[in-house]
């Protein structure tokens, strides 16, 4: 009840990388409730892969949907392993480093992407990665045809980077599987996480008119 508060008193909120399945289903229930109530949400990472779950759960019906990190019996897996990843080595086995994003999508109104917006309208940007589950690219379409537009991709469109709701629907409902913290600067603030702020101040739609 003491975090249920908290988080229904926030302005906004993040819900951050991690690893294994302590507290998973708290970042699901903390994606859906500011999905429902239109609170201002970024996800980073496994954040973002929460949003993705619970709304392949809520709004999709696939009520055991789940990351193969943590049900690998689930049918439908929504994230999973990354082919390329050796599961057995550990160390220095996952997706790190300085990666490019390609703004791939509009919404359904035409209107370009929030997070296209905050970087400034650029085509491609360059962020630092760490992870080693993935969105399943077998499901993009359903999940991105019910609502939840998957905007940024990979340079090969196989792998997917930024997810948002339109702002038709949502103030800012945004995740990213990239970590945007690893390059923000006091002055010069992520894009994600400035847009977060904006949002959570009601200052974000007087910033994308002057865009």
């Amino acid at each position: 009840e003491s975090a249920w508060s908290k988080l229904k008193s926030a302005d906004g909120i993040i819900v951050p990388g991690g690893f294994g399945n302590r507290g998973f289903n708290g970042k699901c229930l903390a994606a859906e409730y500011c999905r429902k109530n239109k609170k201002p949400y970024l996800g980073i990472c496994l954040g973002f892969q929460a949003m993705v779950v619970e709304y392949s759960r809520n709004v999709l019906g696939w009520e055991d949907a789940n990351s193969a990190e943590f049900d690998e019996n689930s049918a439908h897996p929504v994230v999973i392993f990354m082919p390329e990843i050796d599961k057995e080595t550990m160390g220095g086995n996952m997706r790190l480093g300085a990666r490019n994003t390609k703004f791939t999508h509009k919404h359904d109104d035409g209107s370009m992407s929030i997070a296209q917006i905050l970087y400034g309208g650029l085509d491609v940007v360059s962020e630092r990665h760490r992870h080693r589950y993935e969105v399943n690219p077998e499901k993009v379409d359903e999940i991105h045809n019910a609502g939840l537009k998957f905007v940024g991709r990979d340079e090969s469109g196989e792998r997917m980077e930024v997810a948002e709701l339109p702002r038709s629907e949502h103030p800012f409902y945004v995740g990213c599987q990239y970590h945007p913290e690893f390059k923000s600067r006091p002055l010069t603030p992520s894009p994600p996480f400035y847009g977060l702020v904006l949002a959570a101040t009601g200052q974000l739609k007087g910033h994308v008119e002057k865009a």
